[in-house]
């Protein structure tokens, strides 16, 4: 089975730590680890030869830095952000480019997983499920801790074998009463984003649901190791739709062409926003998460970051809220606004005084 590692994402809600230039899954902040690290870490039992990372062309050198040992062809460059549906596609016919026919998972870069041996091990359930009956996709769904309403959510169906169910539903981050109601079902579990394909059923889904982009993808496929790669996919690529797969295929994939397999992955976490950081690394939800020079007086539930060792970063009775002190930015925003930091990027980008510092 190849395994493709996406890490193209410039991490805009984890502003000011993530920047474009350096974004969330390149920063060691978890036991002296990136997530990316950590990602490869995980799978390496496949062998490296069997891992990809795709990411943006721009972070191709950061990518090679941490993994000197990985292959230069395992690298895929994008040359821009199109999101995920169109990123995705591009990997799988690169894949079939090389000759490559069966299972492909497609993993993130940017997630937190404790139980790693049972990770492994739902990969190769996967895996299996898919060479039984390659007209399938293999959702993994994550046995939940908690009624999170950060997170989508997977309506299982009945048992197919243990461990594997079938697919009923989708739901996207419902509202706190119905995340409740679903936890306490037991039969709703987190949505991990982590699928697994035959590779061939997966461009026949893109050809069926997405015929345009399909069309485009196989153009690109065409020039691949010819002297019209680049230009081919320097014109084309910018130009698919910035679609997410879960909209673009996903969504669209009927019960009978799904299976979900259940998976127990301990202290299973994507960090998305800063207080979901919070969440990952702090057991009880009113510690607070401190790194740097700081001081804290009758404060809880928040995360107060300070990156200047020459400077004091002091708070008195916040409750819930995000602190980040970096050399050039001052972050402060409530828990329940954090969402809307990726809005703020938005406007600070149309601020040609202040982009420099996204």
């Amino acid at each position: 089975m190849k395994i493709i590692i996406f890490a193209g994402g410039v991490g805009t809600r984890l502003w000011p730590l993530s920047r474009k230039s350096f974004p969330k899954q390149f920063i060691k902040m978890f036991n002296g680890k990136s997530t990316i690290e950590l990602a490869v870490r995980r799978v390496k039992t496949f062998g490296l030869n069997n891992i990809y990372i795709s990411t943006l062309n721009t972070y191709v050198p950061m990518v090679k830095k941490y993994f000197p040992k990985l292959s230069r062809k395992n690298i895929i460059g994008e040359p821009c952000l199109r999101n995920v549906a169109p990123a995705i596609g591009y990997n799988l016919v690169r894949l079939r480019k090389q000759g490559y026919k069966g299972p492909v998972a497609i993993l993130w870069a940017d997630h937190l997983i404790k139980n790693e041996e049972n990770f492994v091990k739902v990969l190769k359930t996967g895996e299996r499920l898919v060479k039984e009956n390659p007209n399938r996709i293999v959702f993994v769904g994550v046995k939940p801790r908690f009624a999170n309403n950060n997170l989508g959510w997977i309506h299982t169906g009945k048992i197919i074998e243990p461990g594997a169910y079938k697919f009923i539903e989708w739901m996207y981050k419902p509202q706190l009463d119905v995340c409740t109601k679903m936890f306490e079902s037991g039969e709703w579990l987190w949505n991990s984003g982590y699928f697994i394909m035959d590779l061939d059923f997966a461009l026949s889904l893109y050809e069926k649901y997405q015929p345009k982009m399909h069309k485009d993808l196989v153009s690109i496929e065409r020039s691949i190791g010819t002297k019209k790669e680049l230009s081919t996919l320097r014109s084309i690529y910018p130009t698919l739709e910035k679609i997410h797969f879960d909209n673009a295929i996903a969504e669209r994939v009927s019960s009978e062409q799904a299976v979900v397999v259940k998976a127990d992955l301990g202290e299973w976490s994507d960090p998305g926003t800063l207080y979901a950081l919070k969440e990952a690394l702090i057991k009880k939800k009113e510690d607070n998460l401190v790194k740097g020079n700081v001081s804290s007086l009758e404060t809880k539930d928040s995360l107060l970051i300070n990156d200047e060792k020459s400077k004091l970063l002091a708070t008195v009775g916040l409750d819930g809220f995000i602190v980040v002190n970096t050399k050039d930015v001052l972050l402060v925003v409530p828990k329940d606004k954090v969402r809307e930091v990726s809005d703020l990027i938005k406007e600070i980008e149309l601020d040609k005084k202040n982009k420099r510092h996204l």
